[in-house]
């Protein structure tokens, strides 16, 4: 396997856009599903079957399907996205439907016991959620999250099919010109691993420091 079978340009800017997808689609999806976490543990009926229905619709259907609706379906709405901003909504609310269930089934384990001592103390219910609930619910749900994220930067491969030129369509350009497909797509995979390998250490290392905090 020769490295010069992807350019080093055009790897490194393949790199740089997995990440881009990868980061921010993460960041997107966990606040949107804080706000659909929100809405599934709300009183309100309404916002309880919207939550539901959306988590069920794009945890029930692939990303790629999603991510094929998105880019070319919007526009017969007269939505037209590039295909980044595309791929990037896409991963965001799939990562959305996940998030919320995992940031759900954290509060859920928290003791009951912790509400009640929150409002002994004048806590609100929305103040007890954010200093007391929500902290212990993130010490519980953080493997999950991790794994969320971990598994988010693999599937940002799925936007090559829309053009989009991360690392998945560098290493196709790259064997299609050369016809090395082979030595292309494993050194496009050895990076995918060097990441998920980088972010496999950066979530053992925030579980450990949650749990000393917890200690």
């Amino acid at each position: 396997m020769d490295l010069l079978s992807l350019p080093m340009p055009g790897l490194l800017s393949g790199v740089a856009v997995t990440l881009l997808l990868g980061v921010v689609s993460f960041v997107f999806g966990l606040v949107l599903g804080g706000l659909v976490m929100l809405a599934r543990l709300s009183r309100r009926r309404p916002l309880r079957v919207a939550a539901i229905v959306y988590v069920s619709v794009f945890r029930g259907t692939p990303p790629l399907v999603q991510l094929m609706l998105v880019y070319f379906g919007l526009p017969r709405l007269d939505v037209r996205l590039p295909p980044v901003p595309s791929a990037i909504l896409t991963f965001s609310l799939y990562a959305g439907a996940h998030l919320s269930e995992n940031l759900r089934g954290g509060v859920l384990a928290v003791d009951g016991g912790q509400w009640d001592a929150a409002g002994s103390m004048g806590m609100s219910h929305g103040l007890a959620l954010r200093r007391v609930v929500l902290p212990q619910a993130l010490r519980v749900t953080a493997p999950a999250i991790g794994g969320r994220f971990i598994s988010l930067m693999k599937d940002t491969s799925l936007a090559s099919v829309i053009t989009v030129v991360e690392l998945t369509r560098v290493a196709e350009t790259a064997g299609s010109s050369s016809f090395r497909y082979v030595e292309a797509f494993t050194v496009a995979g050895a990076v995918y691993w060097l990441i998920n390998t980088v972010l496999f250490a950066g979530q053992g290392a925030l579980e450990r420091r949650l749990g000393r905090a917890y200690a």
